[in-house]
């Protein structure tokens, strides 16, 4: 059990932030009170005060710190790739791999907030969609530089691409938890890789299966 006096300092933020990301991924945001985490982390509601003095600066927090989880676990690691569709599908790869860590129990903090926030404007949503947008513009750029270093075909469209790779990422969630699939994830990675593969000037630098 975390004692109040050791919410001070970055290590102890990042540990009630973590807990703050994993309850949001199931219960949103809007539900998400600093007496909701203060009970859940066994702490007095006042030690949450110090760091967050009310619930707008709790969310964007939260949102800030689940982007921060996203780059730690899934772009940093990919950029780490061969440049252009290697790296382009690790992004997809290390984001499957993310959701079947079970590090968040709702599967995916952006899915479960983005739907909640879509129709509410104000500061957290437009924070949301930074974040979203940010990992779109990635995808798309990856895929740009793939076409220049001519490993994609000149007449593949970045931006379609991105979209498509982001909509088989997001259905595993669906399917994985609602629908009870346990094959989604393979399905999704098989999903894009076949279509790298059918746009790449040479297949051979992706893996056949």
């Amino acid at each position: 059990m975390i004692d109040g006096r050791l919410l001070r300092g970055e290590r102890t933020r990042r540990t009630v932030l973590d807990t703050a990301v994993g309850l949001a991924s199931v219960e949103g945001l809007d539900g998400l009170s600093l007496a909701r985490l203060a009970q859940t982390l066994g702490v007095s509601k006042s030690g949450l005060f110090a760091h967050w003095p009310d619930k707008r600066s709790l969310q964007l927090a939260i949102v800030e710190h689940a982007r921060r989880q996203w780059i730690e676990r899934i772009v940093e690691p990919a950029l780490r790739a061969p440049r252009g569709l290697p790296r382009l599908l690790a992004l997809h790869e290390l984001r499957l791999d993310f959701y079947a860590s079970g590090q968040l129990p709702g599967g995916c903090f952006f899915q479960a907030v983005g739907s909640e926030l879509d129709d509410r404007p104000g500061p957290v949503r437009d924070a949301v969609a930074a974040a979203i947008d940010g990992w779109m513009d990635l995808l798309a750029d990856l895929a740009e530089r793939a076409v220049a270093l001519g490993q994609l075909r000149p007449e593949t469209d970045p931006r379609q691409l991105a979209f498509e790779i982001e909509a088989l990422g997001a259905v595993v969630v669906v399917h994985t938890r609602l629908l009870q699939d346990e094959r989604s994830r393979e399905r999704a990675r098989r999903a894009v890789l076949d279509r790298l593969r059918a746009l790449a000037t040479d297949p051979s630098i992706l893996p056949e299966a």
